[in-house]
């Protein structure tokens, strides 16, 4: 039977209202054959909840990119252990001028990826939210 562990990462964001956290940043599987780390979707948030980039979506994927890699390095993970992101964004033509940057993290080939585009994220500020999974072996895994 798999084991599952709910793991925040210190210096990535997570929203809390009333003192409880809202959700996990990352959920590790652990199994025999490896771990699976499913991220929750990453903003533009320094861990104080300070939205980095208003209104400038390069800044805010590379926030969002930050983010990602505290969240993965935590866990023994980095960007080339990602199997799948899904990306929201408030502005899909502006989120494809900018995707440059994204590059930059990813790498290439890049992980199969989703892009949505919705109305609004969970802050009216923020323009883009990237969530994904990695999978990694059990000798890498940490903190979790």
């Amino acid at each position: 039977m798999p084991e599952i562990v709910h793991v925040s990462p210190p210096g990535v964001f997570r929203r809390v209202i009333d003192g409880r956290p809202l959700y996990s940043t990352l959920t590790v599987i652990k199994s025999a054959e490896g771990a699976r780390l499913i991220l929750a979707g990453q903003v533009s948030a320094r861990e104080d909840g300070q939205v980095v980039g208003k209104g400038d979506m390069t800044a805010q994927i590379r926030q969002v990119c930050e983010n990602i890699g505290r969240a993965l390095r935590h866990a023994g993970a980095d960007f080339k252990d990602l199997v799948r992101t899904v990306t929201y964004t408030v502005d899909v033509p502006e989120y494809f001028r900018c995707a440059g940057v994204r590059a930059e993290y990813f790498g290439s080939p890049p992980p199969p990826s989703t892009l949505l585009g919705v109305t609004r994220l969970a802050d009216p500020d923020f323009l883009v939210e990237i969530e994904g999974e990695a999978v990694i072996p059990l000798g890498r895994l940490r903190n979790a």
